[in-house]
């Protein structure tokens, strides 16, 4: 007798849902396999490969969420974990202030594959390792570099969604990435320097077009220029940022913010709230006429680019930010209704089998202008250009906050200089995203991935994509950064 095919399971969740009374349910069902390689200091530090498998029900019952979940796959088991969950939403209802309401979706019936050239788990180890011995090898051959550092990762998510509603979703999803970083020593004091691929859905081919000698010999190059480089002196500069470093901005201040429940208050507890209120929607401004922010989760090879969300919504293209003005949020079907929306925006995504799903960010990115990098540092008098990704904190409304980055270059009568190091930049995000008064043109775009944005109680890790061209903010703060002298 053959093993029951993950449909069959599913057949076994859905029916004791029905029979429970319940107005909705779903199953997921997921196999996981991800692969780690890091390497350090010129030796291979660790190779993880993991999988894991399981699969969630989840029950809404008289206006009542209800979710249970396991790692056993079995016939005796997914029927178990059904009835937990109907009990759990029944228990729910019984206690419940205000019932959900889930904004209708057409019933969907699809299968998303991610396009590839080169299966990452089909390339032989032999072949990896290589890659990042001698990756560290480049690095450190350049004197002056103490330490090195290479990493590659790849992931993929078999997975399976039946509704009662009928809509049936089969993903077989990939996604990978790789970085290196070379650590500088002088006069007792250490400065690094990274490159990172972006985290993207495609094949090993993403680590192959990447040149990693070439890219190795750039950074530990720049980590030694960093390390000898002078303190910044604080004060007010122009800033022209680029693409990796803008995501990170972006991300913390713009998609945060944008989520809806964070907006209603459902994070309240742990992870903050947001300043961009649901009276602010349409009335607010939230940048100059420069700052046109979009969310598109059907962007090819972006990471929030399913095909569908776990709550079974196709993904979707909508403004966040129109012309400088807040317009749009980040939603599910379960809070959509509560801005009188008639629809889901498909942000609503689990990070595995054994957690619910919550609200996302979505794919935002910063829309180009029409400028080239020159002409944005060419108007700069006094300025800094900043790459990459660094420290960083933001309040629990994502108003005030402060990022510093990866490497700096001082900008001086319209054309970048020498490096500085320890930049910090603070200020309060409206007015921040008011002083942008330029953006690269699209030939300067650039996607840049998160897979460990935290969220939720239990916690657990979204992943989305952040696109720019470098732009320009004029007069922001510039502090030192803790310990310069």
């Amino acid at each position: 007798m053959s093993d029951p095919t993950w449909d069959e399971f599913a057949e076994l969740a859905l029916k004791r849902i029905a029979r429970s009374g319940a107005e909705y349910g779903d199953i997921r069902i997921q196999d996981s396999s991800t692969e780690h390689i890091e390497g350090e200091d010129r030796r291979i530090a660790s190779i993880r490969d993991v999988q894991d498998i399981g699969f969630g029900v989840r029950v809404l019952y008289h206006g009542a969420w209800g979710f249970a979940a396991s790692s056993i796959l079995s016939l005796e088991e997914v029927p178990k974990v059904a009835d937990l969950a109907v009990e759990i939403a029944k228990g729910s209802a019984s206690v419940a202030l205000e019932k959900v309401r889930l904004a209708p979706e057409p019933v969907h019936r699809d299968r998303v594959v991610t396009p590839y050239r080169i299966d990452p788990f089909s390339v032989p180890l032999e072949k990896k390792t290589d890659l990042v011995l001698n990756t560290m090898e480049t690095l450190q051959r350049q004197p002056g570099i103490a330490r090195s550092s290479a990493r590659l990762w790849a992931r993929r998510d078999r997975k399976l969604f039946i509704s009662t509603e009928g809509s049936r979703l089969e993903f077989d999803l990939l996604a990978g990435q790789g970085e290196c970083t070379a650590t500088a020593l002088h006069d007792g004091r250490f400065a690094s320097r990274s490159f990172n691929t972006p985290h993207l859905r495609k094949g090993y081919e993403l680590i192959e077009e990447a040149d990693f000698p070439r890219e190795a010999s750039r950074v530990a190059d720049q980590a030694i220029e960093k390390v000898k480089a002078p303190v910044v002196d604080a004060g007010q500069y122009d800033l022209v940022l680029d693409p990796e470093h803008l995501s990170l901005t972006i991300h913390e201040s713009c998609g945060h913010p944008s989520e809806l429940d964070r907006a209603l208050g459902y994070e309240a507890n742990y992870a903050g709230t947001s300043f961009l209120t649901t009276e602010k929607r349409g009335t607010f401004c939230y940048g100059s006429r420069h700052v046109n922010l979009v969310a598109d989760n059907t962007e090819s090879e972006t990471l929030a680019a399913t095909g569908y969300d776990d709550d079974g919504v196709m993904c979707q293209r909508w403004d966040i930010v129109r012309n400088g003005m807040f317009v749009g949020y980040c939603t599910s079907r379960e809070v959509a209704p509560k801005i009188d929306e008639s629809r889901s925006r498909g942000s609503n995504r689990a990070d595995g089998w054994g957690n619910v799903p919550i609200v996302r960010i979505a794919n935002i990115g910063l829309e180009p202008g029409e400028a080239t990098r020159d002409q944005l540092m060419a108007d700069v008098k006094r300025g800094i250009y900043i790459e990459g990704h660094g420290s960083y904190s933001i309040d629990q409304r994502r108003y005030n906050f402060q990022f510093g980055g990866d490497a700096f270059w001082l900008i001086e009568n319209g054309r970048r200089t020498h490096m500085v190091r320890d930049v910090i930049y603070h200020g309060i995000t409206p007015e921040f995203w008011n002083s942008c008064d330029g953006v690269a043109d699209r030939s300067f775009r650039r996607r840049y991935g998160f897979i460990t944005c935290g969220k939720g109680q239990p916690g657990q890790s979204g992943w989305m994509t952040h696109a720019a061209a470098p732009a320009r903010f004029r007069r922001v703060q510039v502090i030192r950064g803790e310990g310069s002298p």
